[in-house]
């Protein structure tokens, strides 16, 4: 299958194909719903975000490698010398997974202060552990989340100007990462992290403090429910906004980011249907929907695949 892909991408040196297959593996063993999602993408578009997938994995294991004498300094040395070899001349053929996606960048036409602006929040992580306010999280989320949707726009394709598409773009990496926040509040803790508004939170009576209590006591302390809920509101309305910009793209890839958007905001379907538990409990979708939602977008991508193929099937088309 990954042989037909990168054939299809028009990829044949045998390193840099060898660096894609990489990438893959990496989404195919940690993004689970992300990777169900890629399979409906035509064959020439999946080594390309899977490449931008593995750059940000490779980023993210870096920060949270969890060997507890590695110290910060030596995280941020590492992701110091990550970011000086992908900003550097060449082609990076020595290391499969900045090849691929330095190769992606290039094919794409992707702008380098996009991979700046993740670097950026990544070191931020090395040291923020808490967020005042909303500005201080948007912040973050510029280039952890919204970087990654505006990084993925050009290999999608799209139907309208790419800068009337972006804020969609944008909004569903933020709707993307506000969902981890909320399933993932309780392993963030364990690192020390709260990715949420601490003044949201303060509203509700809760704080850092009744965050740990209900980690320690695998509980979710009625305050904090409430906090949640309103973050769960938040996420939503993103969820709304960003949806509408799925009839945007390209026409072939609209199955796909529909496939993503609906298989993760379950997620918070979840959540809420747990009545918040997600101290003692990891909010998933069953195999069995995840599959129904991929067979049903598998069908709209062939038939979209299928039809008279237009200006935004072009790589980078607008």
């Amino acid at each position: 299958m990954i042989r037909s892909e990168l054939d299809a991408a028009g990829i044949e040196d045998p390193r840099l194909r060898e660096g894609y297959r990489r990438c893959r593996e990496l989404n195919a063993a940690h993004g689970r719903t992300f990777f169900l999602a890629t399979r409906l993408l035509a064959p020439d578009q999946r080594p390309a975000v899977h490449a931008l997938y593995g750059f940000a994995r490779y980023a993210d294991d870096i920060l949270d490698d969890l060997d507890p004498h590695l110290r910060t300094d030596i995280r941020a040395q590492r992701l110091q010398e990550l970011a000086d070899r992908f900003f550097s001349a060449g082609d990076h053929l020595d290391d499969p997974v900045l090849a691929a996606v330095t190769d992606t960048a290039r094919r794409y036409r992707i702008g380098s202060d996009l991979f700046d602006d993740f670097l950026t929040s990544m070191r931020m992580d090395l040291t923020v552990t808490d967020y005042p306010d909303r500005a201080a999280l948007n912040l973050y989320m510029r280039g952890s989340a919204e970087a990654i949707g505006l990084q993925v726009l050009p290999v999608l394709g799209t139907v309208v100007p790419v800068e009337e598409a972006a804020p969609y773009a944008a909004a569903l990496g933020r709707a993307f990462q506000l969902t981890n926040f909320l399933r993932d509040i309780d392993e963030d803790l364990l690192r020390h992290r709260v990715y949420l508004p601490a003044d949201e939170l303060a509203a509700h009576g809760v704080d850092r403090e009744l965050l740990t209590w209900c980690h320690q006591h695998r509980r979710t302390d009625p305050r904090v429910r409430k906090a949640l809920a309103a973050q769960h509101q938040i996420t939503r309305e993103t969820y709304r906004f960003a949806d509408a910009g799925i009839a945007m793209l390209s026409p072939r890839s609209q199955p796909c980011v529909a496939a993503a958007s609906t298989l993760y905001s379950e997620i918070l379907d979840r959540i809420e249907e747990s009545g918040f538990a997600v101290f003692n409990h990891r909010a998933t979708v069953g195999k069995a929907r995840r599959l129904q939602v991929a067979g049903i977008g598998l069908l709209r991508s062939w038939r979209a695949r299928n039809s008279s193929p237009g200006v935004s099937d072009r790589p980078g088309a607008a």
